[in-house]
């Protein structure tokens, strides 16, 4: 019996280390791929979530002061740049300074950036709200940083990567989503972007014209459940 029992418990930590491996080398492959597409059918997994479109409902989280957020409370607003991000994966690191600046060119404006972590803490506990608060002070986040807890927003939205963005826009008291995908189409080097998918999307509303690219492929980190 005993000696049953050892053996289980090398088989369970075997697994636990191979199953590491697994997310590590995912997200090493990540981070090598840097091709972003204009998405003209369905290229990611198939998921349920909101398309181009839809009306995306309200939301309430804990940002990284402690406070509940919702769309809601941004009574000014003309949308939001909702971005589900994390502190571990290496291509929502590499994005960090880029979604800094593009919440402080369109917050005033009237799209801020709502940014929220969808990960399971207990897979990942470098993405706990603990960690959250940490990595939002050591980069000056300007934009609030939330908590889905118990992971019941981000399958609403159809997420399926870190970062993933998703922007909306007021219409009517409603909050539609006019664009969804990656940010731009290089994340190892901000300085070789040639398409900035979420700028021109942000600014095509702003000059009331109509988005060129509506869905790009989020590439990234998968969420961790």
């Amino acid at each position: 019996m005993k000696n049953l029992k050892i053996t289980l418990a090398i088989l369970s930590i075997l697994t636990m280390s191979l199953s590491c491996k697994d997310a590590a080398k995912e997200e090493l492959i990540a981070l090598n791929d840097n091709t972003v597409t204009v998405d003209k059918s369905v290229e990611e997994e198939t998921v349920s979530g909101y398309d181009i479109g839809s009306v995306a409902t309200d939301f309430k989280l804990k940002n990284i002061d402690g406070k509940m957020v919702s769309l809601a409370n941004y009574k000014n607003a003309k949308g939001f740049i909702v971005i589900f991000t994390c502190n571990h994966c290496p291509y929502s690191v590499a994005y960090e300074d880029r979604i800094i600046a593009i919440d402080k060119k369109f917050k005033e404006k009237g799209y801020p950036v709502i940014a929220i972590n969808p990960n399971n803490p207990t897979a990942y506990p470098e993405d706990s709200f603990d960690n959250m608060k940490v990595r939002a002070k050591e980069k000056g986040f300007t934009f609030p940083y939330l908590f889905d807890a118990g992971q019941q927003i981000y399958p609403q939205y159809g997420a399926t990567k870190t970062p993933h963005v998703f922007l909306l826009q007021k219409e009517n008291g409603k909050n539609i989503v006019k664009y969804i995908g990656a940010i731009d189409d290089n994340h190892k080097d901000a300085a070789a972007v040639k398409n900035t998918f979420l700028d021109n999307a942000v600014t095509a509303l702003l000059e009331g014209k109509e988005i060129e690219n509506k869905k790009t492929v989020a590439i990234g980190c998968s969420i961790k459940k």
